[in-house]
């Protein structure tokens, strides 16, 4: 299952690699590109890339396409 998201543009725009906005976020590397790449995650997850990226929860939709 897959859904389509912004992480790849914000992160781009915010001039960040996968391996920062991994360790900002407290997840693998590995995960940030399973999610740049369309894959789903959890909620947990998609928090913590939320607030690594300096956005609010209530952002989500900016973020996240469900």
């Amino acid at each position: 299952m897959e859904q389509r998201n912004n992480v790849k543009k914000i992160r781009e725009a915010k001039m960040l690699s996968k391996a920062e906005l991994a360790r900002m976020a407290g997840v693998s590397p590995l995960t940030i590109d399973r999610i740049e790449k369309g894959k789903v995650c959890r909620l947990d997850t998609q928090r913590k890339i939320l607030l690594a990226l300096g956005l609010k929860i209530n952002q989500k939709h900016k973020v996240f396409k469900d």
